[in-house]
């Protein structure tokens, strides 16, 4: 489960965008839904993500964040000797909606069609 205290003791305040971006940043990529959203590559690297805040607000007792979030993916070869395909890292980019509870921090992630 995804825990996101920082944020909501942030909320409505001028920290609120900065503690967000952090906590999201230092999810645990798994986390996210973001092998679902690759467009350029075929699997998740094993890399640090961004997250930049597009809207925050409250709907239904829930703090809501639509966030952009940047991660990397890579093109997986066969990894054979001979293998002409280069490990390189694509950039990735999925925009994802994130329902935070207020109460207990505990928040989830849908990964909007944008």
């Amino acid at each position: 489960m995804i825990h996101l205290p920082d944020s909501v003791r942030a909320w409505n305040t001028p920290d609120f965008e900065a503690a967000a971006k952090r906590e999201i940043a230092a999810l645990d990529p798994a986390a996210l839904p973001l092998q679902q959203a690759l467009s350029v590559s075929s699997h998740v690297a094993d890399a640090p993500i961004q997250a930049s805040l597009l809207a925050a607000w409250e709907e239904a007792g829930r703090i809501r964040v639509k966030a952009g979030i940047f991660y990397s993916g890579i093109i997986a070869g066969c990894s054979c000797t001979d293998d002409p395909t280069p490990m390189s890292e694509q950039a990735e980019y999925c925009v994802v909606r994130i329902d935070i509870e207020p109460v207990t921090a505990e928040a989830t992630v849908t990964l909007l069609p944008e």
